[in-house]
């Protein structure tokens, strides 16, 4: 067992049974947050701070799409002034939704702001220090030191709030902690946890309590791992249970921008911790607030789920990633990358499967030359059910198959046998070199761990549980307690749904298995045949797709470019969705290579730490470009700026051109 993994009342109210954790109430205008009151949506405004109507219409968009909280930056004393005009404008519209103030670097304006809206954000990174990416080395006087000139710089905001009411965001951000921070604790989770800690434990000590708390990082292990951390040192030092408001930083666009936002926030919320959300894509702002309102509302009646059973000790640390060590099984798990597979049983069904189809799953089919091509997103083996493929696959790829049809057929190395729990203690024949096992809770047992001896064995877990993250993790932890290291697949099936809330759903089920290296591969089915055949093909492609982004989101498998964007505000310099999309439109065939679209410099090196490549925007029409986080070029003309990024991968030999 690791250390700290005595979980209950730590980090999560429970590890089996839904129970939202009970946080502080933060009065934030009339919208309160925490406590019993439902997980808010909030969002963030695009348009230049001092455009007051193009503000106030953009507010209007968002709070109609959902948002009851709305941000805006306010990058120096003349934007967070302004903050007035449009707060009047927007009661005089009937808008009384509150507004929040967006602060980095400049405490004056903070202390402007919090005089006239409802809750002002700090960044404790850039609050009170300016990031040189220098490595420092304090003594304990020195690091005390430095902790009372933060103290100097920040009561003056703390008193302000309180004298105004106003609420207040200490949002530590992973990329942009103080080099003070990185020199003492590292670019680490416990980094950020400190980075909050130290501005909270100064509102404890000026009786100031209306605060909300965030970790947000681009990596959504470093984010779950965060707040989790953070959860835990509150109750440690004795605070009060402070709201926490849950996000992925530069989550992207698209599919790639909801599926990773998924992964990240509904892991936590799945353990019941979070008060509010914000869904971060480069998108019109408006988009944001129906993808956050998906995640919120699958918790609605959640803990009416069927039982699961208790345990109070989990095999794994929450606060680090370590993938569960299993043997290596054919292709499956040891060391291999977890692996897709591609429920195609809904088209086999139908008698109607043919060569061309399998391009819905990366794989296709080239006539004239009568050869097969892989794309990036090819899925390792495919379940067909009851139903054969009337021909030989293509590329390696395997088969699985009911083991009512297998157990008709000759021995075929193309193929592998799916027994329920049941048939496989039954059976006399098993495949010599890889079997499946469908399991769930109720299917464990000492007579089926007793069968499995030395044969090759992977489970496909499944579970009806609507509480089914956790109820395939409390599977997961049986199997670790019981020291059986067969691989595991998680296996999910969906009834028909649109495509955003199937992205957001798979994502949570299977992404928050990934986040804590529980899993060697993901199978997402429907439940249903579609009558339309074109709709069913349209269905598997997209099934295989998502399998592939929550890979990559939980950093588990990397098979396309990744785009580390933020969502923009009124401080980026340049169209982020226009030169995102351009970006993606050169590079989006450089497989697994990360690259970092900024809008200006407060989001830019830090918050893409993660970032092989960075674009930022360093003034109007200039662009900075980085490698990791080294600046190579300054103030790039933006038209050249894009084949200038180019040139900087070229350099490290991580370019290749797109094949036709």
């Amino acid at each position: 067992m690791s250390e700290n993994n005595n979980l209950e009342g730590k980090y999560c109210p429970s590890l089996t049974r839904y129970q939202r954790r009970k946080a502080s109430v933060v009065h934030i205008g009339k919208v309160p947050m925490g406590g019993d009151f439902p997980i808010r949506v909030q969002s963030m405004t695009t348009v230049d701070t001092m455009d007051t109507q193009a503000v106030v219409e953009e507010t209007i968009r968002m709070v109609d799409a959902g948002c009851e909280y709305v941000r805006i930056t306010a990058p120096s004393k003349k934007e967070a002034e302004n903050l007035a005009n449009i707060k009047a404008e927007l009661l005089k519209r009937g808008y009384d939704v509150p507004l929040v103030a967006d602060i980095h670097f400049t405490p004056n304006a903070a202390e402007v702001a919090a005089r006239i809206i409802e809750k002002v954000r700090i960044n404790p990174g850039n609050y009170a220090d300016k990031k040189r990416f220098e490595q420092i080395e304090y003594t304990d006087e020195e690091y005390q030191a430095e902790l009372d000139r933060i103290r100097a710089r920040f009561a003056p905001l703390v008193e302000i709030c309180k004298a105004h009411g106003t609420a207040m965001r200490i949002g530590t951000n992973h990329g942009s902690l103080s080099d003070r921070i990185m020199s003492r604790y590292g670019d680490t989770p416990l980094g950020m946890v400190e980075s909050a800690l130290e501005f909270l434990r100064i509102c404890e000590d000026l009786d100031y309590h209306e605060v909300v708390l965030s970790m947000k990082a681009s990596n959504t292990r470093i984010m779950v791992q965060a707040y989790r951390m953070l959860v835990e040192r509150m109750e440690q030092e004795g605070m009060r249970p402070y709201p926490l408001h849950l996000g992925v930083t530069e989550a992207g666009d698209g599919e790639d921008g909801r599926i990773k936002s998924a992964v990240g926030i509904g892991t936590l919320l799945e353990d019941g911790i979070g008060d509010t959300v914000r869904v971060s894509l480069t998108e019109a702002p408006e988009a944001e607030a129906p993808v956050a309102k998906k995640l919120i509302d699958r918790y609605v009646g959640r803990a009416e789920h069927a039982e699961i059973p208790a345990l109070k000790q989990s095999p794994v640390n929450p606060y680090t990633y370590e993938r569960r060590k299993t043997q290596e099984v054919s292709v499956f798990g040891g060391a291999q990358v977890p692996r897709v597979i591609a429920d195609i049983s809904a088209l086999t069904a139908r008698g109607e499967v043919q060569y061309k189809d399998l391009k819905v799953i990366g794989h296709h089919y080239l006539p004239e030359l009568d050869k097969w091509k892989m794309g990036d997103l090819g899925a390792d083996m495919v379940y067909v059910g009851k139903h054969p493929l009337p021909f030989m696959l293509p590329n390696g790829l395997k088969a699985l198959v009911d083991a009512s049809l297998w157990q008709q057929q000759e021995a075929d190395e193309h193929q592998y046998p799916v027994f329920t729990a049941q048939e496989w203690l039954a059976t006399a024949r098993q495949h010599e070199a890889l079997n499946f096992i469908r399991l769930s809770m109720a299917d464990w047992s000492e007579a089926l761990k007793a069968s499995l001896k030395d044969y090759p064995v992977v489970f496909l877990l499944e579970t009806e549980n609507d509480h089914a993250m956790v109820a395939t993790r409390r599977l997961i932890f049986q199997l670790m307690m019981e020291n059986v290291n067969v691989p595991v697949v998680a296996w999910k099936r969906y009834a028909e749904l649109e495509e955003e809330d199937f992205q957001v759903h798979a994502s949570t089920d299977v992404g928050g298995l990934l986040i804590d290296g529980l899993g060697d591969g993901v199978m997402l089915s429907p439940k249903f045949v579609d009558q339309d055949a074109d709709a069913m093909m349209t269905r598997v492609k997209m099934y295989n797709q998502v399998s592939f982004g929550i890979l990559q989101a939980a950093r588990t498998r990397m098979t396309k470019t990744e785009y580390i964007s933020c969502p923009s505000c009124g401080r980026t310099l340049f169209d982020l969705q226009e030169t995102t999309a351009m970006i993606r439109q050169r590079t989006d065939h450089l497989k697994g290579v990360k690259i970092g679209i900024m809008g200006c410099i407060v989001n830019g090196p830090g918050e893409m730490a993660d970032a092989d490549y960075g674009y930022v925007g360093s003034g109007v029409g200039k662009i900075t470009l980085y490698r990791g986080q080294e600046v190579v070029k300054r103030n790039v003309p933006s038209e050249n700026a894009v084949n200038e990024l180019i040139e900087i991968i070229k350099e490290d030999d991580n370019w290749f051109d797109p094949q036709s």
